[in-house]
């Protein structure tokens, strides 16, 4: 199979179910920054934060294909013999079980913090920003996306911002309070 298809080139592309729609649509938009934020997520990952951070990263890429999946199935198409291609309660579980471990590594939060320390921990927080951006163009979608991928992405945003407190932390970098 060739790279370009020629597809595109008038400015449209296809969904899940064949129906083409201009790339300006709002759900190209939602699955496009979901694509970017996966991008943002192998970047750290090819920082070689610590062994956790990576695994779990790697899987959290897995989800987010899933992700743009669903985003891209308006017609809800997807088979379920498609089972990789959906997020599930336990996905959202499984993130939330990561933030309660690495919030046991940082001091409490008392303040707002600046984004930034090292490296890694700065990407961190870029891709919390990019995922909150994807977030709000999930949710503006007409029509509405199943909740689950909501919650996935509201509880992403959450995870990156504690592994990026983690991150920093387990690299003796203090925070910034502002």
């Amino acid at each position: 199979m060739k790279l370009y298809t020629r597809t595109g080139d008038t400015g449209e592309t296809s969904l899940f179910a064949q129906d083409r729609v201009s790339k300006a649509d709002p759900r190209v938009d939602a699955y496009g920054e979901i694509d970017e934020l996966n991008a943002w997520l192998g970047f750290i990952v090819a920082s070689k934060p610590d062994p956790d951070i990576e695994r779990e990263l790697q899987q959290i890429q897995r989800d987010l294909f899933a992700v743009g999946a669903q985003l891209a199935d308006p017609a809800q198409k997807l088979g379920a013999h498609r089972w990789k291609a959906f997020i599930k309660d336990d996905d959202v579980i499984r993130l939330e079980q990561i933030i309660d471990r690495l919030d046991t590594e940082v001091p409490p939060l008392q303040h707002f913090i600046l984004p930034g320390g090292s490296p890694a921990g700065a990407s961190l927080h870029i891709a919390r920003t990019v995922c909150r951006r994807a977030e709000r163009r999930i949710v503006a979608l007409a029509p509405p996306v199943e909740p689950i991928l909501i919650t996935y992405v509201n509880r992403l945003s959450d995870l990156l911002f504690a592994m990026a407190r983690a991150v920093n932390h387990r690299a003796a970098l203090p925070e910034t309070e502002w």
